[in-house]
Parts: structure tokens; C-alpha cells; sequence
């Protein structure tokens, strides 16, 4: 396992969120700690990308409280939290499809100092698709492409911690293994990884913690050892 496990990155405090008067995330407590890859499981409709919007400020919770690095996030705007080190892959790989590859990627480059680990350099070393696509419109991209455009714009912010949303939705055995492959990259890097995903086998490699999340509770937490040894979990909140 890789990171700094006695530091902090990421604590939800009680956290209630809202979509009009229906209550999501109802009291949700979770911790992740620095270099760590949480993954946050559950049926359709649990809450989990909800969740992830609450972090990112999208869809601010109404109670509790978000830690980032033990400051107290909560209240700033969506990109106020993406400056203090949070990058976000939403779920449906959104990308500018009008724009080539390199103009998505300059696009997302924070205003910071020249030496950030993350620049197109090591983006193109990593995704060599990319490289070869790079004067291509994200309309001329295969899904697999933009997924992994959507990855890479969100590392050209120099994330400390990337909340991903379902990374490998619709995409081909091949692709996925793919796409797991760049995390474990990722995560080897020392970034702090909390990811959404409904493809199980393809959490195995990358988790450390797991979270179950039904119906907006938290009902299950354990690392990876723990989950994969309770077989009676899958079955009861996740429907396999």
C-alpha cells in the first residue's frame, strides 16, 4: 500500500445532502487517509455520486462537515475546492467535444508554478492514445479515448485527491483494464483516489477501504481484505 497513511486527506463529518426536499446522503461519516484508494459502492440511486458532488461543492450538504488536509471545506465554491487540490472525472465523460485533445487538456491547466508534476509531457508518456489523437476533436474520440481525456484534463490540475465517477461505465473488457491501469498509475504517484464504481472485479486491484452506501446510509465499511472475504456483503447491498 502506498501513501502516508498516518495523514488525513479526506473526512466527511455527518454530512446530510439534499436534491430539492428529498434527502440523499443522510448522516454519512467516512475518512480516507493520504495515497489511499477509497471506493465507494452501492446499488442505483444509493447516493454515491451525490456524494461525491457534496465534496466537490456541486451539491453542498446542508449538515456536517468536509475536511480537506484537516481544513474545513465547506461553503466554497465548486472552483474554490478544485484550487485546494480536489479534481473531479464526472461520470459520463464530460469533454469539450468541439475542442482537439491538446485544447482540453490546456484548458485545464491551473495557474500554478511550472514545475507541478502533471503537465502534457507525462500526460502523453501515460496516455500515448492521447498523444497520437492529440490534434483530434473529442468527436472524433472512441469512448474509451474520452474517458481517458476526462482522466488526464482532471491530473492537468495537479490534484492532491480525484474523486472518480464510474470510470468505466460502457466500456469494453480491454478498455477497462486499460482505465484501472492509469489509476494504479495514479495512485502510485501518491495521489489520494476516492472512486465510484459499479464494475467490482475492477476495484480489487486499486482499494484499499471500501464504503457500501444503501439508500443514502453508510452500512458497511472494511479494507480490502475484509470485503472480498465477506461474500454475504455482495449479495445483500449490492444485488451480486
Amino acid at each position: 500500500m502506498v501513501g502516508h497513511k498516518d495523514m488525513e486527506m479526506l473526512k466527511l463529518d455527518n454530512i446530510h445532502t439534499f436534491y430539492g426536499k428529498s434527502h440523499i446522503i443522510q448522516g454519512i461519516s467516512l475518512h480516507i487517509q493520504q495515497g489511499e484508494c477509497a471506493s465507494l459502492l452501492g446499488r442505483n440511486g444509493a447516493g454515491k455520486t451525490t456524494t461525491l458532488r457534496s465534496i466537490i461543492g456541486l451539491n453542498p450538504p446542508q449538515e456536517g462537515k468536509i475536511f480537506l488536509r484537516g481544513q474545513e471545506i465547506n461553503g466554497k465554491k465548486p472552483f474554490e475546492i478544485s484550487q485546494e487540490g480536489i479534481g473531479y472525472v464526472p461520470q459520463g465523460r464530460r469533454i469539450f467535444t468541439s475542442l482537439t485533445v491538446m485544447e482540453n487538456l490546456r484548458i485545464a491547466v491551473q495557474k500554478k508554478e511550472e514545475k507541478e508534476r502533471w503537465n502534457i509531457n507525462i500526460i502523453f508518456e501515460i496516455f500515448p492514445i492521447l498523444a497520437e489523437r492529440k490534434n483530434h476533436r473529442g468527436n472524433e474520440l472512441s469512448g474509451g479515448e474520452q474517458q481517458m481525456l476526462t482522466i488526464a484534463r482532471s491530473l492537468m490540475g495537479n490534484p492532491e485527491l480525484l474523486l472518480i465517477d464510474e470510470p468505466t461505465e460502457g466500456l469494453a473488457p480491454l478498455i477497462i483494464e486499460a482505465v484501472i491501469g492509469i489509476i494504479q498509475r495514479i495512485k502510485k504517484d501518491d495521489i489520494t483516489i476516492f472512486l465510484v464504481e459499479q464494475n467490482l472485479e475492477s476495484t480489487y486491484q486499486v482499494t484499499d477501504r471500501y464504503y457500501i452506501l444503501e439508500q443514502g446510509l453508510l452500512v458497511y465499511q472494511g479494507n480490502n481484505e475484509e470485503f472480498r472475504s465477506n461474500p454475504l456483503l455482495k449479495g445483500k447491498y449490492l444485488g451480486i
